[in-house]
């Protein structure tokens, strides 16, 4: 009986995850609204069926704005998770491979950056580049590199010591043959796991960076510019302005970090066999 509730749990919520990927996806053809059109004569209305989640403070309407928000902070969370990941394996792999000075020089570098505040970091950063897209990407993977590359570094020493490694080694196979034939395809399940986590750690970022008004130009719509504009707006009763966009925020990393650790339960699981596709529903 629990291994049914847990299955229909986890369908739902990948059932759930992937509607909203595809009223997110398909934006422009679902928002009977232009997210930028300002309407003074429909300032803060609540849900109704003109609008279905309501108005802001402009008259722009809540549910367009939510929808192409979103395509904001799916490609701000899957572009700078993959510039971190590689980042993170790039540097973690010279690391761990090269060792002694070097290895001891690379992650001294990286206890001083993860001794500053990542919030404090991105601040800093993003007062140096423009307000952009862009920026908030660089911003965000130049800030979440650095505990990639702690991990993949303690794997690849650990990997170094293995009989199999050594024994590649007497046979005169180079670091770079080591490391693309043998250590990072045994690093794959772990850069799996930490590139879906590092999704849910940059949406997360980008709302925050947003909501204190450095991240997306304001004129944009994105979660955390709708919620930085519903502040003021709050205590006057127009709740459905904070409600809907901290939703979408709060069940998009939930469900990405619920599928993460499922993902990471599964590859971590000894009966895994690679070519399985409905192990990891009905496990």
């Amino acid at each position: 009986m629990m291994n049914i509730k847990r299955r229909w749990f986890i369908t739902l919520t990948i059932a759930s995850f992937s509607l909203l990927l595809t009223l997110i996806l398909f934006a422009p053809l679902l928002a009977v609204h232009d997210p930028l059109a300002v309407q003074m004569n429909s300032v803060l209305q609540p849900p109704s069926s003109a609008h279905l989640l309501g108005t802001d403070e402009l008259g722009r309407d809540v549910f367009s704005r939510l929808l192409y928000g979103g395509r904001v902070s799916i490609v701000v969370g899957a572009a700078a998770m993959l510039v971190s990941v590689a980042a993170g394996v790039l540097y973690g792999a010279v690391s761990g491979l090269v060792g002694g000075g070097i290895d001891r020089l690379m992650m001294r570098l990286i206890d001083a950056l993860l001794s500053i505040p990542s919030l404090l970091l991105m601040i800093g950063l993003q007062m140096v580049f423009p307000s952009s897209l862009l920026s908030i990407i660089l911003v965000i993977s130049l800030t979440s590199w650095m505990p990639i590359a702690r991990l993949i570094r303690t794997e690849l020493m650990a990997m170094k010591k293995d009989v199999f490694i050594q024994a590649s080694t007497v046979i005169g196979a180079s670091p770079f043959q080591l490391l693309r034939r043998h250590m990072l395809p045994q690093c794959t399940p772990t850069i799996i796991v930490l590139a879906v986590s590092g999704i849910s750690h940059a949406i997360l970022a980008e709302a925050t960076l947003s909501f204190l008004g450095i991240g997306i130009p304001p004129q944009e719509p994105s979660w955390g510019n709708m919620l930085m504009g519903a502040q003021t707006h709050l205590l006057s009763g127009a709740w459905w302005l904070a409600v809907f966009p901290a939703g979408c925020i709060m069940y998009t990393i939930l469900a990405v970090n619920f599928l993460g650790d499922r993902l990471q339960d599964h590859l971590a699981a000894p009966q895994f066999r690679k070519g399985d596709k409905n192990e990891w529903i009905s496990s």
